[in-house]
């Protein structure tokens, strides 16, 4: 018996999805890192080891490839008018050179994304976003434009690497002109590097242990990574990945898009009252500012372990009486201290410093108690 015959017009083709691949993509893999999809990236999430690298970037130096982050550039009379609506923080106190970590909350109280607002000059600025919310963050914006900014999105054609940890400085001033010694942090300059004439060069980073973003054309990164690793020899220069990007960022307290915030997420909650300006209106402005005035009935803390336990996101986080008080969002073991710790959603009134919890581990409640962030 002939089997039917499948018109075309019956074939629904549905979740077509394509890997996008870093300018580094082959070299990542040459130096035998475990690459894994990442927000939609092939992206290395370790090369050999997580903890080596970890302590490598918070004792000396080590380099990210984190190029898989999006990259908006904004430029016109309304620049600013624009920025002001969409982003909570206030953009109008950057000067040129500067740059301001913000959100971009949502019209039903969440987090579109976070971001960094670099001033490049007046009317220009220079957005960085996260990887997984490019189109997100870009159809936002743009939904907002009504102002006749002009948006470039530049995602697909700048690398970015992030030389991080107490050695960079010494490192990247090799390859140079640009004194690194009197950026503060949180200011960029735009100058030569390794021969390549135009490298932005940002005293920022994702890892508390000091450093700088190096954004580039794509064609120009491999350039600047084997001149970065020669500098960085005589300190024992290491890659990291993204494994050790997370545990770093983990000891230092800060929130990982998807983890720690998200759409559901107020910043006020977040504890990103400080990024959260009502010195001008801004995309549910109310919302937020309620929020503040009022008090919240939860909030994301920090916790450690005190029994023995790693913490993992999504276990739920419970009281001496077993009952249920939150949940966690990011929790690993910290290679720097040895022990659990983690950051949760938690019930308002369990938010205090010193409070003991209990997180369920294995269906058993492990002992923790809160702790002020950042852990180290």
């Amino acid at each position: 018996m002939k089997a039917a015959l499948v018109q075309p017009e019956n074939i629904l083709i549905t979740n077509i999805y394509f890997m996008k691949y870093v300018a580094l993509n082959d070299l990542h893999a040459s130096l035998g890192a475990k690459m894994v999809e990442f927000a939609g990236f092939n992206m290395p999430v370790l090369y050999n080891n997580l903890i080596q690298e970890h302590l490598a970037v918070r004792k000396s130096v080590g380099v990210f490839d984190v190029s898989h982050m999006g990259e908006f550039y904004l430029k016109g009379e309304k620049a600013l008018e624009l920025i002001q609506l969409v982003t909570s923080n206030d953009a109008a106190k950057l000067t040129d050179g500067k740059i301001q970590y913000s959100c971009l909350p949502n019209e039903k109280g969440g987090i579109v994304d976070d971001l960094l607002v670099y001033r490049v000059k007046e009317n220009e600025y220079f957005l960085v976003v996260n990887a997984g919310n490019i189109e997100k963050d870009w159809n936002w914006i743009s939904k907002h434009n009504t102002f006749g900014v002009e948006m470039n999105n530049y995602s697909d054609t700048l690398s970015l690497l992030a030389v991080q940890g107490p050695n960079a400085i010494k490192v990247l001033q090799k390859l140079t002109a640009v004194d690194l010694s009197t950026m503060e942090y949180y200011t960029f300059k735009i100058g030569a590097m390794a021969g390549i004439k135009e490298v932005w060069i940002s005293n920022t980073g994702y890892t508390g242990a000091g450093g700088f973003e190096l954004y580039v054309m794509n064609n120009d990164v491999r350039k600047l990574w084997d001149a970065i690793f020669e500098a960085g020899a005589e300190f024992n220069i290491q890659p990291a990945g993204l494994g050790a990007r997370d545990t770093l960022r983990l000891e230092k307290g800060f929130c990982l898009y998807g983890n720690d915030i998200d759409d559901e997420t107020s910043p006020i909650e977040a504890g990103l009252g400080w990024i959260t300006k009502f010195t001008k209106e801004f995309v549910n402005s109310e919302y937020h500012k309620k929020l503040k005035e009022n008090g919240v009935s939860k909030k994301l803390v920090g916790f450690e372990m005190i029994d023995r336990g790693i913490p993992r996101q999504h276990y739920i986080i419970k009281d001496a009486s077993d009952n249920i008080i939150g949940e966690v969002t990011s929790g690993t073991q910290s290679p720097s201290l040895s022990k659990g710790i983690g950051m949760g959603y938690v019930k308002t009134e369990f938010s205090k410093p010193d409070t003991e919890i209990f997180i369920e581990i294995r269906n058993k409640s492990i002992k923790a108690k809160v702790l002020k962030t950042p852990f180290l």
